[in-house]
């Protein structure tokens, strides 16, 4: 049966010149409201003509300008792209300009006082409150309370901060390079991937332009690079077969500069971080690190840690206690794995008459990763794939999804960006007539030029009560990079692409199932080092027996992959976890390091020293990796080490609650509501109590990780 939405979906069919007028007339609307607030007399602050009137102007704000600056991450037009760029700059910008609104700010004060004198502050929800409490502590953490020609220089950085996070960012969508390398060189990389590259001739030889995107470069040499979303994807079982060493050397280095453009930006992005996080009276910027929020209550010293209150760990000090307890674990077991996998090495140059020089490179890591998985449990990467293939697995973990969360998925077509995009109604499952509509999707799942290179979801649109007592719906759209189709096999899946894909369907419906009041609160807008933990917690999925056979289907076949493949891939889950998390602990402990760092230095260079120390992996040449660190500007500074620490969280949900029985769907509404209605409208930690029955722990984890309880400061 197909429903009618009571909300009609959106229209992508702006030019560049409409993206521009529209994006002025969302803040012309905008700016008047706060004009409008900011002009009310103290005894005319209350509730709803002070934060009502700005969580309503700010909820139609948002929904008409994310659109416009989606645009640039997807969209095939050049022209389109760099108006949707321009149009997030000055939005930024405006955004920037509201925060330091000293009279709107002067109101929302007002209005609390009123509230609390007049008994009225009582009468409000626990949503209302938190809506008041956030929307004053805003003004706070902004610098309001500093003198004016500190408040106009504390602008003036904030707006070239902003600026020089969205160049990054431009840079990282845009790049569009190759590296070039003949059939020979490219021995060992599987068939069907190789054909898939771009051939042409050159000096009378036959070659091939491999470009950075991720179905490309990464079959050649795993980079083990922190994706958008979460970093298992593409490096949690990620396996690479450039056989010659000189092949896996130059991707990886080639790779790592690609955008040494961004250097420079990054030095001046760090810069201007220190200058405010020092005018706003901060020790460094993690004590500040605006965008991040917290739910673990350890009581930090006030001051010195003030803006990191809103973590979860609440101070770089204990940030620093996370990484190096956990350092301290995994380094004897990366250290012994090293050994396995340099003794695999040294063999293999031996047989294959290449010098072997006793040193374990980063181009080392994966290639022998594989081997010794293959060695070990006889697990043929590329058989795998060849059950996974696109049009099966995303019908299947859709399905999945619908039953455990009580769901229905329903395609339609309508105006898009790109004609490859899936189009989606969400339903309730039971739903008759438009009472049961939940929010639209998109799937953007195959690479092309100039599209955003890695895997994220974006909450294009937040749900939120209108004033007339209806619902604003939400809208997601996922952005990935699978394989697209070859002459000779359809588009497969590697395994670590359906955990990918499967996380990511988390945020979509973290972003989909979320109900709240005010827009805010809505889905993903919860702390940023919880934010993972839903979508890592379903990642197990793809590591259970009866889903995996479940989701598979051979492309021939059309066989599901049989018990004694499924018992190999569940086995290859934890091969060489020690390096791996090592690996991921050297992104988190440069981005606090960069952090608390009172002055600049060579960020190549400790980009460099830094991986060898923390990674046990060595390079010969320093590249300019970090360029390609987009975390550090997109939101997560000073908090990349959300990633492992949310694992925390990840692991106990699913071990308290989903093990025994993970497709259960009264399993599935216990988190839906628990978890994902609530989104940030409430502290997390209480969502997580709700969930479990009790405080959270990280008994799981680290039983995951070394199969005791070591003692912990986690």
């Amino acid at each position: 049966m197909s429903l009618t939405p009571p909300q009609p979906p959106p229209s992508w069919n702006h030019s560049p010149e409409d993206i521009t007028r529209l994006n002025n007339e969302y803040i012309a609307a905008n700016r008047a409201v706060q004009d409008a607030v900011g002009a009310l007399a103290p005894k005319d602050c209350n509730f709803t003509s002070v934060f009502v009137a700005l969580a309503e102007a700010d909820a139609r704000f948002d929904a008409g300008t994310e659109p416009l600056a989606f645009y640039q991450n997807v969209s095939p037009s050049k022209e389109l792209r760099d108006a949707s760029n321009e149009a997030e700059s000055i939005v930024r910008q405006f955004g920037i300009e509201s925060s330091m609104r000293l009279d709107v700010y002067n109101a929302k004060v007002a209005a609390k006082k009123n509230l609390e004198e007049s008994g009225e502050w009582e009468k409000l929800s626990p949503e209302e409150k938190r809506l008041v409490e956030k929307s004053i502590l805003d003004g706070t953490r902004a610098g309001l309370a500093l003198p004016e020609r500190e408040r106009t220089e504390l602008t003036t950085l904030k707006k070239e901060l902003s600026q020089a996070c969205l160049d990054f960012s431009k840079n990282f969508n845009e790049e569009n390079g190759v590296i070039t390398f003949t059939e020979e060189e490219l021995k060992g990389v599987p068939h069907d991937v190789v054909s898939g590259y771009t051939k042409r001739t050159q000096d009378d030889k036959e070659v091939y332009d491999v470009t950075y995107k991720t179905p490309d470069i990464f079959p050649i040499v795993n980079l083990l690079h922190p994706c958008t979303q979460h970093f298992i994807s593409y490096t949690s079982s990620q396996f690479k077969f450039a056989e010659n060493p000189e092949t896996r050397r130059r991707a990886l280095e080639g790779h790592e500069s690609r955008l040494e453009i961004n250097v420079p930006i990054l030095s001046k992005a760090l810069d201007l971080r220190r200058k405010i996080a020092k005018l706003l009276g901060y020790k460094t910027w993690s004590d500040y690190a605006p965008l991040l929020r917290s739910v673990i209550l350890i009581k930090p010293d006030v001051r010195a840690d003030y803006i990191t209150e809103e973590k979860m760990v609440k101070s770089g000090h204990n940030v620093d206690d996370f990484l190096n307890d956990l350092e301290n674990k995994l380094r004897p077991v990366g250290i012994k794995e090293r050994a396995i996998l340099l003794a695999l090495k040294k063999k293999e140059h031996e047989e294959k008459g290449i010098p072997f020089n006793g040193e374990f490179y980063i181009w080392d890591y994966r290639y022998y990763d594989r081997k010794y998985t293959e060695e070990t449990l006889e697990l043929d990467d590329m058989l795998v794939k060849e059950y996974f293939p696109v049009d099966v697995v995303v019908p299947a973990i859709l399905a999945i999804y619908q039953n455990l969360l009580n769901v229905r998925f329903e395609a339609f077509q309508g105006s898009t960006w790109h004609p490859e995009v899936q189009q989606f109604t969400v339903w309730e499952k039971d739903a008759k007539d438009e009472s049961g509509f939940i929010g639209f999707c998109y799937l953007d799942l195959f690479p092309r030029a100039s599209k955003y290179s890695h895997a994220a979801v974006w909450p294009l649109l937040p749900g939120y009560d209108l004033p007339d007592g209806k619902r604003s719906y939400p809208i997601a759209a996922m952005v990935a990079n699978l394989a697209k189709p070859t002459p000779e096999k359809p588009a497969l899946m590697r395994h670590d692409d359906v955990v990918t894909f499967f996380h990511e369907m988390g945020h979509v419906f973290h972003g989909l199932l979320s109900k709240t009041k005010y827009a805010r609160f809505h889905g993903t807008s919860v702390a940023r080092d919880f934010v993972e933990a839903p979508s890592q917690m379903l990642e197990n999925w793809c590591w259970e027996p009866k889903v995996l056979e479940q989701m598979s289907s051979h492309y021939e076949t059309r066989k599901p992959l049989s018990p004694e493949l499924i018992e190999k891939i569940i086995k290859s889950r934890y091969v060489n976890v020690g390096l791996f998390y090592l690996r991921q602990l050297f992104f988190a402990k440069f981005d606090l390091k960069v952090h608390t760092d009172q002055e600049a230095e060579d960020y190549t260079g400790l980009w460099n020293s830094l991986r060898e120390k923390v990674s046990l992996v060595k390079a010969i040449k320093d590249c300019p990796g970090q360029g390609t660190f987009g975390h550090i500007t997109g939101g997560y500074d000073a908090g990349y080490y959300g990633y492992t620490y949310s694992l925390v969280f990840a692991a106990d949900m699913y071990a308290t609650v989903f093990k025994a029985d993970p497709l259960d769907p009264t399993r599935g509404m216990r988190y839906r509501h628990d978890i994902l209605r609530p989104g940030g409208s409430r502290e997390e930690l209480d969502s997580l109590k709700a969930f479990l029955g009790r405080p959270p722990n990280s008994d799981a984890f680290l039983k995951e990780l070394f199969g005791t309880l070591p003692a912990a400061k986690i």
